[in-house]
């Protein structure tokens, strides 16, 4: 069931352990060639040449997702709120053209545990989700199968 703050605003969470040191997660949000391998669900792709990545606060993102089965193309664009390297991580994420000020934010937190893993919880603000909507709850929670994969691989 999706959270709601006090003023009903639409948002959702997702908390996961990886078996990889915080680093190497905080590598795979905020280094390009990391991301393109998993920033999207299971039989999607990042369009090669798309993705653009200036992780600082103000700076921009940009990659547009392919669905090789029928072409369909979803550009994703986004500004840098807040980044705290290893730890923590907050952006908008929107539609090219979207206004900035009214984009979905994401929010996500690293925290170092024992043996070497990493839990991430995720926190995007201004979309609904829920597991099982077959949109973008199913969407992130893919992605981060995905990821989970290629920690477990020793990155891209």
């Amino acid at each position: 069931m999706p959270e709601q703050t006090a003023t009903g605003s639409k948002q959702f969470s997702i908390t996961r352990v990886f078996d990889a040191p915080r680093d190497l997660v905080w590598q795979a949000w905020t280094t390009e060639g990391e991301a393109s391998a998993w920033w999207h669900p299971r039989g999607i792709e990042i369009k090669p040449g798309s993705i653009a990545f200036d992780v600082r606060p103000g700076g921009r993102y940009a990659y547009t997702m392919v669905n090789p089965a029928d072409g369909q193309e979803y550009p994703t664009v986004g500004v840098y709120r807040e980044v705290s390297p290893p730890e923590r991580l907050v952006f908008t994420w929107a539609s090219p053209g979207d206004p900035d000020d009214e984009a979905p934010v994401i929010t996500v937190e690293l925290s170092e545990l024992p043996e070497g893993r990493t839990q991430m919880h995720f926190h995007l603000l201004g979309w609904d989700g829920a597991p099982g909507d077959d949109n973008v709850y199913d969407g992130w929670d893919s992605a981060f199968d995905m990821l989970a994969e290629q920690l477990a691989g020793g990155g891209a």
